[in-house]
């Protein structure tokens, strides 16, 4: 069993050095997570304080005392000229 674990831990003189390339891949990503935050900052600030609607009769007129999915609608009564 001593031996087996003996065999198993990397030792010698690569053990712990790291590529130059595993550098440049974690530089290029936290440039990119700096990038998106920068923009979704910019994003967010562009965004309204609030989305209710300035006015909101309209929206009432269907909320209040109207069945669901029942919206008023204005029809014309005059029939189409022909000829």
């Amino acid at each position: 069993m001593v031996d087996f674990l003996a065999q198993s831990t990397p030792t010698g003189p690569e053990f712990g050095k790291a590529s130059p390339l595993g550098l440049l891949i974690v530089l290029v990503l936290l440039a990119g997570t700096v990038l998106l935050v920068r923009s979704m900052n910019k994003h967010l600030k562009g965004l309204p304080e609030t989305f209710e609607p300035e006015h909101p009769e309209p929206d009432q007129q269907a909320d209040d005392g109207t069945e669901p999915g029942a919206i008023a609608v204005e029809t014309d009564d005059r029939k189409p000229k022909t000829g």
